[in-house]
């Protein structure tokens, strides 16, 4: 997990590897809201090589999820699982602490390699695509990973029960 000691290596490499830069207050902010979704990756010598930050979406009109707000590996350590490893961590504290159904995350069209990881490796679905979503002008998937299938119906919650009911009283007979 993160400590604010690893918050400035984290926004340096959050300033080697990405177009999209944080002011140092949005990472103290989100280590304070939700420390167990920081985490790092760090070398035998202790130099942070990759984080990820995450947050737990606030709008009560979806259902409870997580939200990837950077990931990042320097290019020296990439294709080593670092980001697999990162993102599997926050996720599995996003449904474990905060029971998230759900953690989003928006990717640039134009990015291949996060693409894959996201797609191929971790599982992840295109929900839609929002234009213009970066700075410069382009579009960015917001792609979703669900932890626990959508809420059943009421219906069908009632024929479960039903279910169950006929169940118990096939075995009382």
């Amino acid at each position: 997990m993160a400590t604010v000691s690893d918050l400035l290596q984290m926004q340096t490499t959050n300033l080697w590897c990405l177009p999209e830069n944080y002011q140092m207050k949005y990472y103290f902010y989100h280590l304070l809201t939700w420390p167990q979704l920081l985490w790092v990756a760090e070398d035998f010598d202790g130099k942070i090589v990759g984080y990820v930050m995450a947050k737990m979406e606030e709008d009560e009109d979806l259902p409870r999820h997580g939200h990837i707000t950077s990931l990042s590996v320097l290019r020296t350590h990439r294709k080593r699982g670092i980001a697999t490893a990162l993102m599997r961590r926050s996720q599995c504290e996003m449904e474990e602490v905060f029971d998230a159904e759900y953690v989003s995350l928006h990717v640039r069209e134009s990015n291949r390699a996060a693409f894959h990881l996201y797609r191929e490796t971790l599982q992840y679905e295109i929900n839609d695509v929002e234009k213009e979503y970066y700075a410069d002008g382009e579009d960015a998937y917001d792609m979703r990973c669900y932890f626990k299938k959508p809420k059943e119906t009421s219906e069908k919650k009632s024929n479960n029960f039903l279910d169950g009911m006929k169940d118990l009283s096939i075995q009382e007979q």
